[in-house]
């Protein structure tokens, strides 16, 4: 079992790049641990509660006690299975801010800045807008990946942008093009009806092609030999061996499984690994820190009128959307019900949008527990830039034994005094015309929660992760001590080794991780290949002005 590239995950990431090597006439193996992504579960998008809360499809990770939330373990889900998370993940395509990714370049990420990424990001879209506007110029078409809208039918789906509008906030055409800042409609990845995964857009047509082959293994480790990967070392059918790598290796195993690999290989903190007695390849101290999440608030309505998507939450009702789907890819199960979402400033000082929504005709958790008996609606909201910082550490030198995973939430007082803002500022949002045909009361945090310890207590028990970990071996120059990978995606230290995923993300950027995971995957595949990158476009974007924020 060999190739010229062995790449270790087949998530957005991983399959975007076992799709352009494959195309570019070069051997791929892809290892991957899960199995099959075509049940229905995951395919049908309204399903979409059901596969992230499956170890069939899920690591099933969870956090250690979060000192911050009161010693709460929460769910740190990632997929086990073909197509990596961008087959358990609620769809949602955000591409991130462009000044997210000058941020990147001016932190040592050199050749990373926005101009240089909008050409990746262009390439991997097939961008269908429906007829809801947004500038063709700044989106892609053609590329493997769908990208559409959803029916917006939902009269609380279009309440919500206009309450947005009727509060003072601007509304923008496509958060993804010249102007994220605003409500609006949201984007997914859905094509006819059905979840469009890198695994469809890219790992599919990849293994129709002789040259790429995909092993249903566990990877253990990289093999290092004199300071070269030369392998994975990987159990299957009962049994150790290692899988060859001509070329390179290249992880892309998650932002919790690649640095466990790369610590079980050696390469890390040296006394971390000392004290796991894991013989040192490289002493790389940014791996595994630097851990990096959006946190969210569901901030819940009950409604006066039975016009929610609970109406479906019965047998009867779930058997309805289910043959629907089934017989004609149509109905409630052909959308991931986000179909609003807005991205303001908290304040007139934060350049550009440092707060997300994520809107829902439902009161239900991401576990798919309803938090009302009956009609409700509610919005995520939380903050973007996080200043907490935590870490994935080695639990053992034992490949099988999960990770350690700290976020380490909630540690700066800017996070509880951005998170009391979200909450009085969607308040204020339900509050508005838009809405008066349908509000009815709050559930939560409830009418009791007003002072900011009343809020704070509220945050501390209800606060749930996006589930958009990132930046545990991030990119930067060579010369940086705490960098892991070099702006061409090769692990410092080690020759014919990269690593290419949402680890290397220096700083998180605005929205859902996916599509900029995917772009990783697409210019790390340039790289890869000794390819000049695409063209930079010096594309200016919008921000609206005179604009609202979110105090002022």
């Amino acid at each position: 079992m060999q190739a010229d590239y062995v790449i270790v995950g087949a998530g957005s990431a991983g399959c975007a790049m076992a799709g352009r090597l494959s195309e570019a006439g070069r051997s791929v193996l892809v290892i991957e641990h899960g199995g099959s992504d075509r049940g229905p579960l995951i395919r049908m998008p309204g399903a979409l509660s059901y596969p992230m809360n499956m170890r069939r499809y899920d690591w099933g990770y969870r956090t250690e006690p979060e000192p911050h939330l009161g010693g709460r373990t929460l769910a740190a889900p990632r997929g086990k299975v073909i197509g990596g998370s961008s087959s358990i993940n609620g769809m949602i395509y955000v591409r991130g801010h462009p000044r997210d990714f000058d941020h990147w370049r001016d932190a040592g990420a050199d050749g990373w800045g926005f101009a240089d990424v909008l050409p990746y990001f262009k390439r991997q879209e097939d961008w269908h807008d429906g007829g809801h506007g947004g500038d063709p110029a700044w989106r892609g078409q053609g590329g493997p990946v769908h990208v559409t809208r959803g029916r917006r039918d939902n009269p609380l789906v279009r309440a919500f942008v206009e309450a947005g509008r009727e509060a003072g906030f601007p509304v923008t055409p496509d958060y993804n093009g010249a102007q994220q800042e605003g409500f609006g409609p949201f984007e997914m990845t859905v094509w006819k009806g059905e979840r469009w995964s890198a695994a469809r857009a890219y790992l599919e047509p990849a293994l129709r092609r002789p040259n790429c082959t995909l092993v249903h293994a566990f990877a253990r480790r990289v093999v290092v030999e004199e300071g070269r990967a030369v392998g994975v070392e990987v159990e299957r059918g009962g049994r150790t061996e290692v899988i060859r790598a001509e070329a390179e290796v290249i992880l892309a195993a998650s932002a919790f499984n690649s640095p466990k690999l790369l610590m079980l290989s050696g390469i890390g903190p040296a006394a971390h690994l000392a004290d796991h007695g894991i013989p040192l390849v490289a002493d790389r101290p940014g791996v595994g820190r630097n851990l990096q999440d959006h946190l969210e608030l569901y901030v819940q309505a009950a409604a006066s009128q039975p016009v929610s998507l609970y109406r479906y939450w019965n047998l009867l009702g779930k058997a309805f959307v289910g043959a629907h789907w089934l017989f004609a890819r149509g109905g409630p199960g052909a959308s991931n019900q986000f179909e609003s979402t807005a991205f303001l400033r908290s304040s007139p000082e934060a350049e550009y949008p440092d707060i997300q929504y994520h809107f829902l005709p439902i009161a239900v958790r991401y576990d798919g527990t309803v938090g009302l008996a009956g009609h409700g609606f509610q919005a995520h909201v939380g903050p973007m830039r996080s200043p907490s910082r935590g870490s994935v550490t080695l639990r053992s030198a034992d490949p099988h034994d999960a990770p350690r995973i700290l976020f380490n939430y909630m540690s700066h007082e800017q996070d509880w005094q951005d998170f009391r803002t979200c909450i009085r500022l969607t308040r204020e949002i339900f509050a508005q015309p838009a809405f008066a045909p349908f509000y009815s009361r709050e559930i939560v945090p409830g009418p009791d929660a007003q002072s900011d310890d009343e809020i704070d207590a509220c945050i501390r028990e209800h606060v749930e992760s996006a589930y958009h970990p990132c930046g545990t071996a991030r990119m930067g120059r060579r010369d940086d001590p705490m960098a892991v990978v070099d702006p061409e995606c090769r692990v410092i230290g080690v020759e014919n080794l990269r690593l290419a995923d949402s680890s290397i993300f220096p700083r998180i950027p605005n929205g859902n991780l996916n599509a900029p995971s995917i772009m990783v995957g697409e210019k790390a595949s340039d790289h890869i290949l000794g390819r000049a990158p695409l063209p930079p476009e010096n594309t200016a974007p919008v921000t609206p002005s005179p604009s609202r924020t979110a105090l002022g």
